[in-house]
């Protein structure tokens, strides 16, 4: 047989062959259901973040308001704060105290002070002062709404009759940026950035730590032991924790060093919730690997969660911008408290009273995920 004759066999061979291989990884595709799921997912996933959850422009943001004086011109004031659509007036004031508290708890990212005597003094021509106080840690969030200020002394008293038409503005808005008066973009990343590393390699080891016992066969090893799954579960997230720990300290000593991140607040406070973010992250990445049957879906499962996390908890993009179903998503994921625990311990000096909600947070989520996956570790067993 010649070798013009053989030529078109041999291809005619080759492609059965390659179209054999084809039709075999798509019916193993097909059986590795959570593999198939996650290439369907993660775009539909990533089109409806970007789509409809992130907006730089945040509008109606909390705004706290302080009235030493009750009058028209104050509530004409604050309704043209309003009409700008970058303020929603949430809680009205009573003390400078509350004023600096709300600030300092992330209750309100705004707080207005109408000072008393306030309409008396633009009545005498006396051009008086308003404070609007902005938690400029994150200054995208926050950037927007002041530069929106500067129409307001022009258009908050156009239809008051009480003062009458000036010339010059009738009064002066003085804006305070309190913790990061520069807009230093680096005191916003570099504290969203411990928690985003740490959610990463902690969700990864832990997610590993199951499946790679079961492809190595070690796990009928371990099953045989006289153990608890409570105990498994503990002593392999034992010393993830001190690993996390030595990870912490790295990027925050690299972030005062290289960055010139001040550290306010109490550092013995900042790592006890760290310490509770690790714990949380790990308890999640071990419910990933009792779910999944191999490393590949572990990664796979990470990944899904990893995503929600960066792009939902106001650390990439403002968190007040995105609609009330994306917030609701953001509460339930871990990074979200702790960013806001992060900034404010480091930047704003924030006690344990002021993020006892975020730490309460923290620790439920843990103790479900620790629920689940002690569940689940138990019907493996079974």
């Amino acid at each position: 047989m010649s070798a013009a004759d053989t030529m078109p066999r041999r291809r005619a061979g080759f492609f059965r062959r390659v179209f054999a291989m084809v039709v075999k990884e798509l019916l193993q595709l097909r059986r590795d259901r959570v593999t198939l799921a996650t290439m369907v997912s993660i775009p539909l996933l990533q089109l409806v973040l970007f789509g409809y959850a992130i907006n730089t422009t945040p509008r109606f943001l909390p705004t706290a308001v302080l009235m030493q004086e009750s009058s028209d011109v104050g509530r004409s004031i604050i309704a043209a704060l309003q009409a700008t659509r970058y303020f929603k007036v949430t809680r009205i004031l009573h003390s400078k105290e509350e004023f600096d508290r709300v600030l300092a708890t992330g209750e309100a990212l705004f707080a207005v002070e109408i000072p008393a005597g306030f309409e008396r003094a633009l009545r005498r021509g006396e051009m008086p002062a308003l404070l609007i106080a902005a938690d400029a840690t994150d200054p995208v969030a926050t950037g927007s709404a002041l530069g929106a200020l500067d129409k307001l002394v022009a258009t908050a008293l156009m239809h008051s009759r009480a003062i009458p038409e000036a010339t010059t503005p009738a009064f002066e808005i003085r804006q305070h940026r309190r913790y990061n008066p520069a807009g230093v973009t680096q005191l916003n990343i570099v504290p969203g950035l411990l928690g985003t590393i740490l959610t990463m390699t902690m969700l990864i080891f832990t997610a590993l730590s199951v499946t790679r016992e079961t492809e190595r066969g070690t796990m009928e090893s371990l099953l045989a032991l006289p153990i608890s799954p409570l105990e498994i579960m503990l002593g392999k997230i034992l010393p993830y924790i001190l690993i996390g720990a030595f990870q912490a300290c790295l990027i925050l000593t690299a972030g005062v060093l290289l960055f010139d991140v001040p550290i306010i607040g109490s550092l013995r406070l900042l790592a006890l919730l760290t310490t509770l973010f690790i714990a949380t992250n790990l308890a999640i990445g071990y419910t990933f690997s009792t779910i999944a049957q191999n490393q590949l879906q572990a990664v796979q499962m990470t990944m899904m969660f990893f995503l929600p996390n960066i792009l939902m908890s106001g650390f990439m993009f403002p968190f007040s911008g995105m609609p009330r179903w994306a917030q609701w998503i953001g509460e339930c994921l871990p990074l979200t408290h702790f960013v806001r625990i992060v900034r404010a311990v480091i930047l704003k000096g924030a006690t344990f009273t002021d993020l006892k909600v975020e730490a309460a947070a923290l620790a439920g989520l843990m103790l479900v995920a620790m629920t689940i996956a002690v569940t689940r570790f138990r019907r493996t067993l079974d």
